[in-house]
């Protein structure tokens, strides 16, 4: 590293879990957030912040007046502009050592497992049952780790999935391909804070994933209760004949 990133990220070179052998490993990482939503927004900007060396930004959609109670990482210029775009300067104005790539577009089987490929974790901020099915099978197929979480109304949710380990649990193992129902913010509201309190929580787990420090949620699946402020957390295990995971 070089005196600017050496002053740059003296918070987290300064933690003993880290040192700069971690931070090293933060800015060889690339990472890919799905979606530039509500959770994808203070995500980003925490990676970006936090040294990520490369970033993929995937969104097919364009920031509407709508979104910016929530999703910070888009300003009033940004309607009418691409996601992905959008997110991208901002990231850049914050960090103009990382490297973005954007992908305007609703990616299918074979461009999730082409993604889950090139990079070392993924971040799932959307709120589509069927493109997270699909992510899991793909992170599956190409052993990568990825961070999934859900924000709606007042309440959330967070765990994290590593296909590399043999005690890891799937999405399928969580939910069947019956269970999924998919609950929008534009059709059931969320309260703005939520969203960055788990945005932030999903960049914490990629970073833990990516340096080692601490434990990461495999294996565990926190809810958060805003209005209430109560955090629950269950075990998650794998389950037999998973079509998936094979568990």
């Amino acid at each position: 590293m070089n005196d600017d990133q050496l002053l740059r990220y003296s918070r987290q070179i300064m933690l003993p879990d880290m040192d700069v052998e971690g931070q090293e490993k933060l800015l060889a990482g690339h990472v890919a957030i799905i979606g530039l939503g509500g959770l994808g927004s203070p995500a980003a900007l925490y990676l970006a912040g936090a040294g990520i060396g490369q970033l993929t930004l995937v969104d097919f959609d364009d920031v509407d007046v709508s979104n910016l109670q929530r999703q910070i990482v888009h300003r009033q210029a940004s309607i009418g502009q691409a996601k992905v775009d959008s997110a991208k300067e901002t990231l850049l104005a914050l960090n103009p050592e990382l490297h973005v790539n954007t992908v305007r577009k609703v990616l299918d089987e074979a461009g999730l497992l082409q993604l889950a490929r090139s990079v070392d974790v993924i971040l799932d901020a959307t709120d589509n049952f069927l493109v997270r099915q699909m992510l899991n099978d793909a992170c599956i197929a190409a052993r990568t780790p990825w961070v999934s979480a859900a924000a709606i109304r007042f309440e959330a949710q967070i765990t994290t999935f590593d296909p590399r380990r043999a005690d890891s649990p799937c999405y399928r193992c969580l939910y069947s391909d019956t269970d999924g129902t998919d609950q929008t913010c534009s059709e059931n509201g969320v309260i703005s804070p939520l969203v960055g309190v788990l945005g932030a929580f999903e960049a914490l787990e990629v970073i833990k994933l990516m340096t080692g420090v601490g434990e990461t949620l495999v294996g565990r699946i926190q809810y958060f209760d805003a209005k209430y402020s109560e955090w629950r957390e269950f075990k998650l295990r794998r389950a037999a004949n998973c079509p998936a995971c094979g568990g």
